[in-house]
């Protein structure tokens, strides 16, 4: 198993890392959006929270050899439900694949945020 790390993305704001490999499969943990150098929270709006966390997953992927083309899963999480036509606006420019997805609202996030997103991909 392998601990996969990138200042391209926010630290880990808990006991967790930003992302696994076991053999040729990377799962992340669930990114919010953060902004990776301020670890500050990026935008007020479900669209733009989307991209932020996006960008976020793209640079974990990354470093661990990934890419969007490549994930198989997503688990997204969202606030509030009535967000979920414009989240999928912004999600289907990332995730062009079209990987398996499961997408629930909860009653709260991390840090107050709107979205979260969690992948598992092939190497």
């Amino acid at each position: 198993m392998i601990t996969v790390t990138t200042e391209n993305a926010p630290k880990a704001i808990g006991p967790y890392s930003q992302a696994k490999q076991v053999g040729d499969l990377i799962f992340t943990s669930g990114q919010i959006p953060l902004d990776p150098v301020s670890g500050e929270t990026v935008g007020n709006e479900i669209k733009e929270q989307t991209h932020r966390v996006c960008k976020n997953l793209e640079a974990v992927l990354s470093a661990a050899g990934s890419s969007f083309e490549k994930v198989v899963k997503t688990t997204c999480f969202l606030s509030d439900m009535a967000d979920f036509a414009a989240f999928n606006e912004v999600y289907s420019e990332y995730f062009v694949s079209k990987p398996a997805r499961s997408c629930v609202a909860v009653k709260a996030l991390p840090k107050g945020v709107l979205v979260e997103i969690e992948v598992i991909a092939e190497k």
